[in-house]
């Protein structure tokens, strides 16, 4: 039968393990110490060792102290040696008359410690002769003292016999102090350990609770499985927030219930204020300055006498586990904590959100005044990007109100704020709350905006965007209508996103007719998407332009719609997600993350591609369903583009019918292209054909497809190879007069490469050139690979002797992503040139200067940018500005590969 769930313990179970073997080899006994925190593990060790040491053949003695039992005389000695004592034949007369005057079976005067630690061994000795002995002592810190001495005596002479003796005991006991051994310190579990407990102990817990319960917990074990079993279901599913304090629970309670049962009140007072404060408000020292006048010193040493906290030198009490303060709390009466939070709030000013939260908790009943003030604080954190804490303050102002209406149209708030901030399944609770009464007209189109929100993110779609959204916008731009803080670009924008992933024509509809009320950073991501081949000519640059005028608070409100427009163009502005990264709640992060993704694709950083993977897990655990079935989107691509077939497969399998169910053609345009990819990296070209000329006919102008300039160059590859040269060619004159140079140096790039692969003869190898020579050519380090590759084969098959080189090139490249398939391509080519396989050395090309030389070998060392820097006189950008250049050059993706590309220089 398996134990409790041991892990992190490994260093613990090797030292116990090598005493059990010890004594079982015939090497003597020993006594080991097992000492920490209460929860930390030590009973669930000794568990595992009594385990361990049953299945080696020992016998298993135990005795548990108990505080209720401290003062009876030889009560733990009575558990560990009874069952021995019925069945002994050595013990002498007298030996027997001391063990059962100690253990109560026979009257008399109490024995002597000495003469009943001697009978004690000698009965221990006489079991040892049937095989080694285990004797446990959890709990030692609670064992009474006439046992305690009888054990010490023991374990001094347990060398002599076949013996382990293992006791658990707190820090700073007097039975632990004793002990001559060092102990094993049992310590808090680290947190990829304690993450590790957690998720196996729970495997469904949300995301968002398994994050709070592991700063709580601490790498307390115990902590880690008790907590989520006092959270409500919905809780545990991440569908309602959790509470400001988590429930300990009864077993947890008991840790602490004795040293705070026994604080004076001034003491207790102070704890809990303390306790009360935590967070931003407590370095400020806010819980010392609301007991002014008191004395405080007695108080306080009290309370680091007893182990519980601890005043540090910036004038906080630091509270010696998260538990403590839990507890602290837990054990307060409400009435008490009302009076605490009302002394804290009386200390800071009065716009305060931490002085609102305490009046909000020392209310009793409703009052509109605080809910008003809650409402503006909450409005203010959104704006600065703070959505998930607004939330939580609109969430305690409608709590607060009174007026039937003032509570829906609070909630409506905290819904559309929650969403934005990482609390997914918890606006979808709101919504349906709202759903059961009338809604205020005057917050209808924010409402609207709540259910879209739940119905395209949460259960992935897009009907009711479509159906409802239209309206919005039109009483959103109506004269002298609300605003809801900007409400209509945000409408906007997912009537933006719903038209570009299903094509509804009631969205294009309604964009249009409203583009003149739209923002600039909105009418250019409306440009960029409309009909790229057509209208996003000038939107790269425009976009430059606009980000670099933009202050931190437009941007704010602008991120959805920058990222979106750099994404359909395919730039990257300055690395714009990193702008956005930490600063925003999670609806933002996970547009910089999808961002990410796409240009971690295309710019052949495809070792992090199982970024995906975990992006979306992590959106799955918030609630994001469309954004986890984007992030699988986009780790198709590197699946396609690794010729990954399986791998693409199930994709497809998983995502597939969702998006069919959800009308995004977005998604299923771009599998179908993916899988036609794939098909091309195995050498399959009239399937690849099939597959893009379904999406794209041959030789039309592009349009609907807003990765066209990507169709384009995989449509005349496979057209090429399967001898339709005069589609290919139709197909780059279509595309050329759409002028995508005007587009993004990625679209000027594929039409070059493509424009190379469709040439006759005698212009092909100046056109090969035309495309490397395209500035930027170096980023898209897959496509460039294909582009050599293709080259290669032609110089190739035209017996030029630099055919190799380029193959070689194009061979590195298609290694480094572990595309496969076009590795082997390249190692056929290179067979048929009669070349070696393997490259020459690597030499750095002359056109790395001696700057880029000396960067890139700092760089390599492992140094930072910032140390760089320092040390050449450069700032940390102008760094990573010459790396940006250097990688390209030296045909490298990441830092990593630096050694090896500067290997002899």
């Amino acid at each position: 039968m398996c134990g409790p769930l041991l892990i992190g313990r490994r260093r613990e179970t090797d030292l116990l393990d090598a005493a059990l073997a010890r004594a079982a080899g015939g090497a003597g006994g020993s006594a080991v110490l097992v000492r920490g925190e209460p929860g930390v593990g030590k009973s669930t060790l000794l568990e595992r060792t009594a385990r361990e040491a049953r299945a080696r053949g020992f016998t298993v003695l135990t005795a548990v102290g108990a505080e209720a039992e401290t003062d009876f005389a030889f009560g733990a000695l009575h558990q560990a040696l009874w069952a021995l004592l019925g069945d002994s034949r050595a013990l002498s007369a007298h030996q027997r008359e001391a063990l059962e005057s100690a253990l109560g079976v026979q009257a008399g005067t109490a024995p002597s410690g000495f003469a009943v630690g001697a009978a004690t061994l000698a009965l221990l000795a006489e079991a040892s002769l049937g095989g080694p002995l285990l004797l446990l002592l959890d709990d030692l810190h609670w064992i009474d003292s006439s046992s305690a001495t009888v054990f010490a005596f023991v374990r001094r002479r347990c060398a002599e016999l076949p013996l382990v003796i293992v006791g658990a005991s707190r820090p700073g006991g007097p039975v632990a102090q004793s002990w001559s051994a060092e102990p094993i310190e049992v310590r808090a579990l680290s947190e990829p350990d304690a993450a590790l407990l957690l998720h196996r102990s729970y495997p469904r817990l949300a995301a968002t609770a398994a994050r709070r319960v592991l700063r709580e917990a601490a790498g307390n074990p115990l902590a880690l499985v008790e907590l989520p079993r006092q959270l409500a279901a919905d809780q545990r599913r991440g569908v309602v927030p959790l509470p400001d304090r988590l429930p300990l629970g009864r077993h947890l309670e008991r840790m602490f219930a004795g040293r705070l049962a026994v604080l004076t009140p001034a003491a207790g007072h102070l704890l809990l204020l303390a306790a009360l404060a935590a967070g931003p408000d407590s370095s400020g020292g806010v819980w010392l300055r609301a007991v002014a006048g008191e004395d405080t010193q007695e108080a306080l040493a009290q309370i680091e006498a007893g182990g519980l906290a601890r005043l540090d030198h910036a004038g906080r009490l630091v509270f010696r586990h998260p538990l403590v303060r839990t507890a602290v709390i837990s054990a307060a009466p409400p009435a008490a904590q009302r009076e605490a939070h009302r002394a804290l709030a009386a200390r800071l000013a009065p716009e305060d959100p931490q002085r609102l939260v305490h009046e909000a908790s020392a209310a009793l009943f409703p009052d509109e005044d605080l809910a008003r003030r809650l409402q503006v604080a909450g409005s203010r954190l959104a704006r600065r990007g703070g959505d998930a804490e607004g939330a939580l303050l609109l969430d305690r102002a409608a709590a607060l109100s009174a007026d039937p209406d003032e509570r829906a149209r609070r909630l409506t708030w905290a819904a559309v704020m929650a969403a934005r901030g990482g609390q997914l399944r918890h606006t979808a609770a709101l919504v349906a709350e709202l759903r059961t009464r009338p809604v205020p007209p005057d917050i209808a189109p924010l409402f609207a905006y709540a259910v879209v929100y739940v119905d395209q993110s949460h259960r992935i779609d897009f009907e009711s965007a479509a159906a409802l959204l239209p309206a919005a916008l039109d009483a959103l731009t109506a004269p002298g209508a609300e605003t809801f803080d900007g409400l209509a670009e945000q409408v906007f924008f997912k009537l933006l996103l719903t038209a570009t992933y299903t094509d509804d024509p009631r969205a294009w509809q309604a964009l249009d007719r409203h583009r003149e009320h739209a923002s600039e950073p909105a009418r250019l991501c409306h440009r960029a998407w409309l009909d790229p081949a057509r209208t996003a000519r000038g939107v790269a640059g425009e976009l430059t332009a606009l980000v670099d005028r933009m202050s931190e608070e437009q941007e704010a409100g602008a991120a959805w719609l920058l990222l979106w427009t750099a994404s359909s163009v395919d730039v990257a502005h300055g690395d714009l997600w990193r702008r956005f990264t930490g600063l925003h709640g999670y609806a933002t992060q996970g547009s910089v993350a999808k961002a990410k993704c796409y240009q971690d694709f295309l710019r052949g950083r495809w070792e992090l591609a199982a970024v995906c993977l975990r992006e979306a897990e992590a959106a799955e655990e918030l609630g994001y369903h469309c954004n986890a079935l984007m992030f699988r989107h986009y780790h198709a691509h590197f699946l396609a583009g690794r010729g990954d077939e399986a791998g693409l497969g199930e994709t497809v399998r998983l995502i597939g019918p969702v998006a069919a169910r959800a009308g995004m053609r977005f998604v299923l345009d771009r599998l179908t292209h993916l899988q036609g990819l794939a098909a091309l990296a195995h050498g399959r070209y009239e399937e690849a054909y099939t597959h893009f000329t379904g999406l794209l006919p041959a030789g039309r102008p592009p349009g609907g497809v807003p990765w066209f300039h990507q169709l384009a160059f995989d449509l005349v590859d496979a057209a090429v190879h399967t001898g339709r040269r005069a589609e290919a060619r139709a197909h780059v004159a279509a595309g050329a007069a759409g002028r995508p140079g005007e587009i993004s140096g990625h679209h000027t790039f594929l039409f070059a490469a493509a424009a190379a692969l469709a040439a006759e003869d005698d212009a092909a190898d100046d056109a090969y050139r035309a495309a490397y020579d395209v500035p930027g050519a170096e980023q898209w380090v897959f496509e460039l690979a294909r582009l050599r590759l293709a080259h290669g084969s032609w110089l190739r098959r035209r017996h030029r002797a630099e055919a190799r080189e380029v193959l070689r090139a194009a061979h590195r490249a298609f290694q480094r992503l572990q595309a496969e398939p076009w590795a082997r391509r390249c190692e056929e080519e290179l067979r048929a040139a009669g070349g070696p396989l393997a490259a020459e050395p690597h030499r750095v090309p002359d056109a790395l200067t001696g700057q880029e030389l000396r960067i890139a070998r700092l760089a390599a060392t492992g140094l930072s940018n910032k140390d760089i820097g320092h040390r050449l006189g450069l700032s940390h950008r102008t760094v990573a500005a010459h790396l940006y250049k250097i990688f390209p050059k030296l045909g490298i993706a990441s830092r990593a590969a630096l050694t090896q590309a500067l290997e002899g220089h």
